[in-house]
């Protein structure tokens, strides 16, 4: 996402037509150099890719698969499909999963309540558990299954089932207001748990549970990244399962291999574009991109996905850079008018810097293009040229801005701030990559799902940065609409989205 840091000044030559042109005070923004150089990327090597290896993980998946279809308990499904997702395999059982939880919706339809066996674990962690699981794969499930057991009077020594209920409170929706209360209780009581049992090695795993998703619960983690957390912590459970950990392990370090080898593609495709030798205000951080794409989708079978979505935050992170730092008012103009009429004609009147960029964009849009029509028989070039043109715009505005001195209220800010937060964009390109739908829904993106989550990350991003130095005037006037009272409130209702 756009990240606003311009700090100082200081003065070059522009990238003139004739030597003849004067100098022109330029922005930077001081951005430090990559921490992951090309030729460090490029010597990454994975030895866990072995034909043995590769035999072994098909004979697990079978070993995984048949425990799936042979677990008999309802409760005991559950917890197998949970460990799975956290380990980060599920996806190589999907049409198991997706047949037990369909199972299971089906019998809470029929009963218009849960049957889960209430003996083993207890009403609460089986309750919630099954809740977050149903919610997680898109079934349709309502917080009356708790019966009212998620208020003050839950039980202090039930841990368990306060953390699964914390876990599940987080996949409440707008009309869940009692499931969102829920967060206030149990946070505080597994504080206290955590207080208490400093010093108890019986609770050590559990507390660690705790601790972990006190810090973020598990529902916003990047999915990488708790694989990696999850695969130690399981490891070390007593009722470990050798062949989930063993298949984790190996699985972990497949995927990684795919991953190194798409970084380095990637890098070396970022290298010959030649945006940060010529374009040397920008941002290098091709690594932190792809990562960025890895926590939307990690699947080995989304390798070109990711691939393209990496393209389109470095050329965003690019332009996005162009606008805030370097350009001046009459060539950010004159750029948005030709993203805007997609003329590759009119290059010649951009300066050398915006040629390269824009010649790069245009290209790397109809690779999109190209794809979607080939796979999936429709031309959304259009629509990508569109959200380009829109996001560009904002740009545009808030370089006004800053460069006349304009202070907008909050609306307004929040206006054109959805759009430049560049999510409207992202989420188009990915719905074109991903989705076989037809055209007609992507003649807006102005939907309510959309907008709320560019404005989200809006403020959030305004939230992390406000007490930052920065040279956009803009983010100088959110600190002061941001009041320590107003800030508190939005990081509440964050919480709760």
């Amino acid at each position: 996402m756009p990240k606003r840091q311009a700090q100082r000044r200081f003065t070059r030559k522009t990238d003139s037509k004739t030597p003849s042109q004067p100098l022109v005070s330029r922005r930077s923004a001081n951005y430090q150099p990559s921490l992951w150089q090309h030729e460090y990327l490029l010597s990454l090597g994975n030895t866990y890719v072995k034909e043995d290896n590769v035999e072994r993980v098909t004979l697990l998946k079978q070993e995984v698969s048949k425990m799936l279809n042979e677990t008999e308990g309802l409760l005991e499904q559950l917890e197998l499909i949970d460990t799975l997702q956290r380990l980060g395999v599920s996806y190589h059982f999907e049409q198991e999963i997706k047949k037990t939880l369909t199972n299971v919706h089906v019998k809470n339809v029929r009963a218009h309540k849960n049957r889960i066996d209430r003996n083993r674990w207890g009403d609460l962690y089986a309750t919630a558990l099954e809740f977050r699981l149903l919610r997680q794969h898109g079934f349709s499930i309502a917080q009356d299954v708790f019966d009212g057991n998620i208020g003050v009077d839950l039980d202090d020594k039930d841990i368990k089932g306060i953390l699964s209920l914390y876990e599940a409170s987080y996949l409440s929706t707008r009309i869940d207001t009692k499931l969102k209360e829920t967060i206030y209780y149990t946070t505080k009581r597994l504080r206290k748990f955590v207080e208490v049992n400093k010093n108890e090695t019986k609770s050590y795993t559990l507390r660690r549970m705790v601790i972990h998703a006190l810090e973020m619960p598990y529902h916003r983690r990047v999915g990488r990244l708790e694989a990696r957390w999850y695969i130690e912590v399981y490891g070390e459970r007593h009722d470990m399962n050798p062949i989930l950990l063993e298949l984790a392990k190996l699985d972990f370090n497949f995927v990684q291999a795919i991953h190194q080898d798409e970084l380095k593609s990637l890098s070396s495709w970022w290298s010959k574009t030649g945006l940060t030798k010529h374009l040397d205000f920008v941002r290098d951080r091709i690594t932190e991109g792809y990562f960025s794409s890895v926590g939307v989708m990690y699947e080995p079978e989304f390798a070109y996905h990711r691939q393209m979505l990496t393209k389109v935050f470095m050329l965003i992170t690019t332009i996005d850079d162009i606008y805030d730092i370097y350009g001046t008012l009459e060539e950010l103009q004159l750029f948005t008018t030709i993203v805007e009429k997609w003329d590759v004609n009119r290059l010649e009147e951009l300066p050398n810097y915006m040629k390269l960029c824009f010649l790069c964009l245009v290209n790397e849009i109809n690779q999109i293009g190209y794809f979607v029509l080939r796979d999936k028989g429709f031309n959304v070039i259009p629509y990508l040229k569109e959200s380009w043109a829109d996001m560009c715009t904002t740009f545009l505005k808030e370089a006004k801005w800053y460069k006349s001195g304009y202070k907008p209220n909050f609306e307004e800010y929040m206006q054109n701030g959805w759009i430049s937060s560049s999510v409207p964009t992202i989420l188009l390109h990915l719905f074109c990559l991903l989705s076989d739908q037809t055209l007609d829904i992507l003649g807006s993106y102005n939907h309510s799902v959309v907008r709320s989550s560019a404005t989200i990350l809006r403020l959030a991003n305004d939230l992390a940065t406000s007490s930052v130095s920065h040279g956009f005037t803009t983010y100088n006037t959110v600190n002061n609409l941001l009041t320590d009272q107003r800030r508190l409130y939005l990081s509440k209702l964050f919480q709760t989205k």
